[in-house]
């Protein structure tokens, strides 16, 4: 790895990861990582291993720190992650770049790395006003094995995306996140090494007592936000416009939480592939969303093709019910509110 330093202080270089101390600011530097004579092309740490320790070849790693800042470092060409965080507490990584960085699996399709991981119950945490070209995985996302502790108390606000492979943010099993005022576009690109159906803003494990606000996306090859995981929290004033898959999406693949008192309110889907608001469990709140130009994909399953559907299962039974949904404005779809709607209020929606 190749780096300019500049005021930041002593570096140790460990493998060529940049390790970072107890109490350090690294500022004011420029690492190139030499992406190409260095990738190696592999998948995803075997489901009982973090990645870090997997992955190699990163740009700054921090594990086990305390009170890290990076400000104003410039990441290009690395193979593996820009920043790679895990078991730490009180990082502030703020005003960074990264460009043209992450590896392929041997098929030749995006493997997560490029940008910036939070693992292994990392808390007190905060990407802010930081910039993401051209990464070939996940941007800026959080990670935890299932028998680790989660994430807790980030803040990832005021980033800017463009052409991520996989996830532009994805929050995994984490608690007490907020994701505010975040913009992109191009998620899912190139196509060539897009493997798993990218999203602007995707969930995963458990996650709770979370806010997704004011975020902005468009051109997304794939879904604006998913819920997987996702209860006890706020989706609200987000907006995402010309997406190929739903807009936003409710799922339970983990067993430790329940779809519930989630409110998505006053948000924006413009031009979605399939439908608008996918729903279940309860008792959650849809209210005030403009669901535009839906199902341009006119795919014949009423799922694909309604507005708001609540639906009965998703990786695990979870009937629709106890759901208030009111005042959406719905536009395109031939089902404007589908499902099981009996045990719901629906009321005061308009559909045209």
């Amino acid at each position: 790895m190749a780096a300019l330093l500049a005021a930041c202080g002593p570096v140790k270089v460990v493998n060529g990861d940049l390790v970072a101390k107890d109490n350090e600011v690294i500022q004011d530097l420029i690492i190139d990582g030499n992406r190409d004579q260095v990738e190696e092309r592999q998948g995803l740490p075997p489901w009982n291993l973090p990645f870090s320790g997997f992955t190699k070849h990163n740009g700054i790693v921090i594990n086990g720190r305390h009170h890290v800042t990076i400000r104003n470092v410039t990441f290009r060409n690395i193979a593996g992650f820009a920043i790679l965080v895990a078991r730490s507490q009180h990082i502030t990584i703020d005003h960074v770049h990264v460009q043209n960085s992450g590896s392929r699996d041997a098929q030749g399709k995006n493997n997560t790395t490029g940008g910036i991981l939070i693992e292994e119950g990392t808390s007190d945490f905060q990407i802010t006003n930081s910039e993401f070209d051209n990464v070939r995985g996940n941007g800026v996302w959080t990670h935890s094995l299932y028998t680790s502790p989660r994430n807790s108390l980030g803040l990832i606000a005021g980033n800017r995306f463009d052409t991520i492979g996989r996830d532009a943010i994805q929050v995994g099993h984490a608690t007490g996140v907020q994701v505010l005022e975040n913009r992109g576009s191009r998620i899912g690109y190139p196509v060539e090494i897009v493997g798993a159906e990218p999203v602007a803003i995707d969930t995963a494990g458990n996650v709770d007592r979370s806010i997704y606000a004011r975020n902005r996306f468009r051109e997304i090859n794939g879904k604006c936000i998913d819920l997987d995981g996702f209860h006890d929290g706020e989706v609200r004033a987000n907006q995402c416009a010309n997406m190929t898959g739903y807009g936003i999406v409710m799922n339970n693949t983990n067993p430790d939480m329940q779809t519930s008192n989630i409110r998505v309110e006053g948000n924006t889907i413009d031009g979605a592939g399939f439908g608008g608001i996918f729903v279940i469990g309860g008792p959650n709140i849809v209210a005030g969303n403009r669901l535009l130009n839906l199902a341009r994909r006119h795919e014949g399953d009423p799922l694909l093709k309604s507005g708001i559907y609540l639906g009965d299962r998703a990786e695990r039974p979870a009937p629709a019910r106890g759901n208030v949904i009111e005042r959406n404005t719905i536009t395109g779809a031939s089902i404007c509110i589908g499902g099981s709607t009996g045990s719901n209020t629906v009321r005061t929606n308009t559909c045209q």
